[in-house]
């Protein structure tokens, strides 16, 4: 994975070069610009994860910084830095959004935290969502809270309809879907996400076992067909596989 890219921008040449050297420290990628100007001319602006801009520059400012990348709709993070610090000027920055505002000299454990801070929404934004659809509420439970102890996003429905109808299949990365539902049941979501053109990797999940069932599953495209009750170790290794695109092939077991 791609380290987060975070830009400095200073006028100040001294605090350019030791913020950037205390960014990479922390195993982060840095790029410093001393103007707002050249910034908003760098292509590192759209790579850009978080910013850490300087209150009081030549030409445009911090906080004009600040509106213009909202105006343009480009919500990167930004932790203000100054050496002039004021109440009001604070107070501007964070209402229009900014995570943190820390006055010059700061120490190394202030910049990470906001840094922390700044990534934590993105990160979180980006983990894998995975859809658990079972008409069992503690199956859904049990589940939910495994998925979320492997370090990703989960969601749960109780039937495959109230999936459809919550638009999550655009966001979801993996189903995790049982076989015997009320209503629609998960071989006829299967065919319907595939006729709306949906491609969602499907892990099926059955305490009903059989042949025909697991054929018609696996030649329809799913990634795996489970056995209730499961492992820790299989769902684990199985949703790697399905979030990897499937390289390893379809699992039945």
């Amino acid at each position: 994975m791609t380290k987060a890219l975070i830009s400095i921008v200073d006028d100040d040449e001294s605090i350019r070069r030791t913020t950037t050297f205390l960014i990479e420290s922390f195993g982060f990628r840095a790029a410093a610009f001393e103007s707002a100007e050249d910034l908003l001319k760098s292509v590192r602006l759209h790579e850009t994860s978080c910013l850490i801009v300087d209150v009081q520059m030549p030409g445009m400012s911090g906080l004009q910084l600040q509106s213009r990348l909202a105006a343009e709709g480009i919500g990167v993070p930004i932790i203000f830095v100054t050496a002039y610090d004021n109440k009001t000027l604070r107070h501007q920055a964070k209402q229009a959004g900014a995570v943190a505002f820390l006055g010059k000299p700061f120490n190394d454990e202030e910049l990470l935290e906001g840094i922390r801070l700044a990534l934590r929404g993105k990160l979180e934004a980006t983990r894998d969502l995975i859809a658990v659809v079972d008409d069992d509420e503690s199956i859904r439970r049990t589940t939910t809270l495994l998925i979320e102890s492997f370090g990703f996003r989960a969601i749960a429905f109780e039937s495959a309809e109230s999936f459809l109808q919550s638009g999550q299949q655009h966001n979801t990365s993996c189903l995790i879907l049982d076989v015997r539902l009320p209503q629609m049941n998960g071989l006829q979501l299967q065919r319907e996400l595939a006729a709306a053109g949906c491609s969602i990797p499907i892990v099926f999940i059955t305490a009903y076992d059989d042949k025909e069932s697991r054929g018609r599953a696996m030649k329809a495209g799913a990634v795996a067909f489970l056995g209730k009750p499961f492992s820790d170790e299989q769902l684990l290794q199985i949703l790697r596989a399905a979030l990897g695109h499937n390289k390893g092939g379809s699992t039945s077991m």
